[in-house]
């Protein structure tokens, strides 16, 4: 004999329109395949009444479209429909060790090259990463993806991303606004990366309680960064002594990816770099690792792999002929 029971089930921290569908077109199919059951929603909490042998199956389904939307971000109507009638689900065909983890719209993000792999690897085993490399690399864009994963699987309370405002041509004293208008067009290329794998309200909550944080290289003196991701983008332009005060806010718990590209140093001396520095001293330190991307790895318009190299030929001749 079966005993009528009351179960509640968290969605999380998933936004309800998403999971549940506009107008519950979503949750009004799921309650139409459980008709032995009354179902309903209360924000982030599903509700069901019912016998236990039902309950039980409702839960284990339920468990299903969580994870599928934890896996590729998004639940269609059909992904519902085939998660609710199918006892085995299928795994994925696709080259499911290249996916670091599933963007808007179930968009497949994925480490495209030897090196980006590298990188996805180097950052399992190490806690702090260098990624240097020509741009449109992917070693920034990667870097994010990872850090954005490991915060949906919990295993980090923040994503902290920095970038020094070292201006090319332009000074931001001259910039209109207030600091952060000034700061913001440095920042950009993070929050375009974030955008591709965040959905627009997640972002702007996220952003607004600092779950996720994007601030200038200067913000980060005086801090403790424990139990984040954090990732130092352009740092080819920061000096020995900024990179160094960078390094050790390091906290327990983190992990820290360096980017930057040898190639496109802003400062008045090359030599000033504490990226080409940090090169020099730190290698052969355990838990610090290396990765050198190339032309190679270069996934943007085919012809700016052909203008990195025209470039870098270039310097090479001038460098010959001094």
């Amino acid at each position: 004999m079966n005993f009528m029971i009351e179960k509640r089930i968290s969605i999380g921290n998933i936004d309800p329109i998403d999971f549940y569908g506009i107008n519950n077109t979503k949750f009004n199919l799921l309650k139409e395949y459980f008709p032995k059951l009354k179902i309903t929603a209360r924000g982030d909490e599903i509700i069901i009444q019912g016998e236990i042998n039902d309950i039980e199956i409702l839960n284990n389904k339920i468990n299903a479209l969580l994870e599928h939307y934890h896996r590729y971000n998004m639940l269609t109507v059909a992904n519902l429909k085939r998660i609710i009638l199918e006892d085995n689900l299928v795994p994925d065909p696709e080259d499911a060790d290249s996916i670091i983890l599933f963007g808007n719209a179930g968009k497949a993000i994925r480490a495209r090259t030897a090196n980006q792999r590298n990188l996805v690897e180097l950052a399992r085993t190490n806690d702090l990463v260098f990624a240097t490399g020509p741009a449109g690399s992917g070693k920034t864009y990667t870097a994010i993806a990872l850090a954005v994963k490991a915060l949906r699987n919990r295993e980090i309370k923040r994503i902290v991303l920095s970038r020094p405002a070292v201006e090319a041509g332009e000074s931001l004293g001259f910039l209109p606004g207030d600091m952060k208008e000034k700061v913001d067009p440095y920042l950009q290329p993070l929050y375009d990366a974030l955008a591709d794998m965040i959905p627009p309200k997640k972002l702007e909550e996220y952003l607004e309680t600092e779950i996720i944080q994007i601030a200038p290289l200067a913000y980060m003196r005086g801090r403790t960064l424990n139990d984040s991701f954090v990732i130092l983008d352009e740092a080819q332009n920061t000096t020995r002594n900024q990179l160094k005060m960078f390094l050790t806010r390091m906290g327990t718990s983190a992990k820290f990816v360096v980017t930057g590209d040898m190639s496109q140093i802003d400062l008045p001396q090359r030599s000033d770099s504490g990226l080409i520095h940090a090169f020099h001293i730190l290698k052969g330190i355990k838990g610090i690792a290396f990765v050198q991307f190339d032309a190679g790895d270069i996934v943007r318009h085919r012809l700016v792999k052909e203008i990195v190299n025209a470039y870098a030929q270039a310097e090479e001749h001038n460098n010959k002929t001094k």
